[in-house]
């Protein structure tokens, strides 16, 4: 129960108005510890409700009487516009008994307009990294008198490139008391870095390993011949399997554009999210598919991360990700909270060696499954690795400097001198015809 956290009245008021009841293994492991002011790094799974983890103890500290905000108290940074309206939405609603306000900035908004929000200093200011730096530069901000910052889904804000960024940011909120840290992953290199530099004697939590991260997701493979018998194995797999909503990620917007089309023709409710839509179309996407007005989202990276959407229970790779960790936020989407999902993979020939890599980073197996009505004649390679990997026919390496041992013991063969003509520009190749001279080109031409 929630009330065995040391939490406000009103905030409890609320936990019990939204019907949560049982605290998820992230929230028992890191409210008390942010209720105490500790710094915390967390490794949790997307789903798993770390969201309310961070926003309680924040609220909680910001209670108390309603009075005139001079400074912003609490910064929440996101690495995408979808995540950081999410999480406002969050704020708003454990906050609703309480006086605490909260502001958002983003890019694709009206600059303008969030510079006048800034005016009226919400206690909580939640956004990305590069619009914030925009109203900072402009003069729009001062982060001088932030109590706590927290940086949700730091791993991929580092994937996205917005490690100087986050930096700079922190470093102008030189007086904060507390940072907390969030993940879906581990991370690498660049990850412990920024954990060394933000974060002052942290508590690490590791709620989840990463072959823990899709537990409650049925994770499949289906061999495809190429991305003609792709779209025909995706055809029937919309056709025939039992879902609410379902999301297809891809590696590149030609190919989304591409799926979102053909399935637009065959007259099924979809929409389609990029980099290339803009806030509006974005918001729209999301919204319909939330609402139900659409039941298939095909998408690129963009939508991997921060994406909550019920009943999404079917997802579908057909380009296999790049990497282990974009996987793990792609399938993230589904099987949430506990609920069931199913993630299915379309592997070519040339993506088998990137599932494998994937398969050793989750330390799992994917399910390998075979559509009869429309299998093609790639099952896999012949022989693999104990990786897993393809095993391929090495090319014999020519080294220039050594010689057949025949050709050796003979020595160096000498050429006969041959008197050639010196090569006319006129004459054609064969030495024959003559080539003739091609006109200038008129200037209109």
């Amino acid at each position: 129960m929630f009330s065995q956290f040391a939490l406000h009245e009103r905030l409890l008021k609320a936990v019990a108005e939204l019907k949560f009841v049982e605290p998820t293994p992230v929230q028992v492991a890191a409210i008390p510890l942010a209720l105490q002011g500790k710094d915390l790094r967390v490794t949790a799974q997307t789903g798993s409700g770390k969201t309310a983890a961070f926003v309680l103890p924040l609220l909680n500290r910001l209670m108390g009487p309603a009075q005139v905000r001079v400074d912003i108290r609490v910064l929440i940074l996101l690495p995408t516009r979808e995540l950081a309206q999410q999480t406002l939405k969050e704020v708003e609603r454990f906050s609703q008994f309480t006086f605490i306000k909260a502001g958002l900035i983003t890019g694709g908004e009206d600059f303008k307009v969030q510079a006048a929000m800034l005016r009226k200093v919400p206690d909580i200011l939640i956004g990305t990294p590069g619009r914030l730096l925009e109203q900072l530069n402009a003069g729009n901000l001062d982060l001088k008198k932030v109590e706590v910052m927290v940086l949700d889904e730091a791993d991929r804000m580092l994937d996205m490139g917005f490690s100087e960024d986050v930096q700079r940011l922190c470093d102008e909120a030189v007086n904060r008391q507390q940072t907390l840290l969030f993940s879906a992953t581990t991370g690498g290199a660049g990850l412990r870095d920024m954990i060394g530099k933000v974060l002052k004697d942290p508590e690490h939590l590791l709620i989840n390993n990463v072959s823990e991260l899709a537990s409650g997701t049925r994770q499949q493979i289906v061999t495809a011949d190429h991305n003609v018998h792709k779209e025909q194995i995706l055809n029937w797999l919309l056709a025939n399997e039992t879902y609410q909503k379902a999301i297809i990620f891809t590696n590149t917007r030609a190919m989304a554009d591409r799926i979102y089309g053909r399935l637009v023709a065959q007259e099924y409710k979809t929409f389609v999210l990029h980099g290339e839509k803009d806030q509006k179309d974005r918001k729209l996407a999301i919204d319909r598919l939330k609402q139900g007005g659409v039941k298939i989202l095909v998408a690129t990276d963009v939508a991997a991360r921060g994406l909550d959407v019920d009943g999404l229970d079917l997802v579908i790779n057909f380009d296999m990700p790049r990497s282990g960790d974009d996987y793990v936020h792609r399938i993230g989407r589904t099987g949430r909270a506990g609920n069931e999902g199913l993630a299915i993979s379309l592997i070519c020939h040339g993506d088998w060696n990137l599932m494998s890599s994937i398969e050793r980073y989750l330390k799992q197996s994917f399910e390998r499954r075979v559509i009869k009505e429309v299998k093609g004649t790639y099952g896999g390679p012949k022989k693999v690795k104990a990786s897993g990997k393809a095993v391929g026919v090495k090319k014999k390496k020519v080294d220039g400097k050594k010689t057949d041992k025949k050709t050796a013991a003979k020595g160096p063969t000498k050429r006969k001198s041959v008197n050639r003509p010196k090569a006319d520009p006129l004459v054609s190749g064969d030495g024959m015809a003559p080539l003739k001279r091609r006109k200038p080109e008129a200037a209109g031409e």
